[in-house]
């Protein structure tokens, strides 16, 4: 299964997580969402497999997020998607999802999620046997 890796060419996390996805052979298809900006719909399909909603879907360290901060309570989820997809910059990344799962910025631990069963099975047996 290809993972969709959503990034920016600066995002330094992003970087973070391409280097593991090509260490560790999982296939991906990227995409600068500066250059080609998420839509509407692969919005919801991130947010329906959110945990946290926009609340992690949302940069709140970017410069559009300062601007929209006090506005962002009173919109519709439409209004929402609307801006995030105007502003890309507002839109944590990486973002790295298929059917199943997801995980927007970069964690070691989260990651692996993505790894094939097959080879997380192996990886958790070794873990077993050298705590051993």
């Amino acid at each position: 299964m290809t993972v969709e890796f959503y990034t920016t060419p600066s995002c330094t996390s992003c970087r973070k997580a391409k280097s593991w996805l090509d260490e560790n052979q999982v296939p991906y298809r990227e995409r600068n969402i500066f250059a080609n900006p998420l839509t509407k719909d692969e919005l919801k399909k991130i947010l329906i497999l959110s945990e946290e909603g926009t609340e992690g879907l949302i940069s709140t360290r970017s410069f559009a997020f300062n601007q929209y901060r006090d506005k962002l309570a009173d919109m519709t989820i439409d209004e929402l998607l609307d801006l995030l997809s105007s502003h890309p910059e507002m839109i944590r990344r990486p973002i790295m999802v298929d059917n199943k799962r997801l995980q927007i910025g970069f964690n070691d631990d989260e990651i692996r999620r993505f790894l094939p069963r097959h080879i997380r099975k192996v990886a958790l047996a070794q873990m077993i046997e050298n705590a051993q």
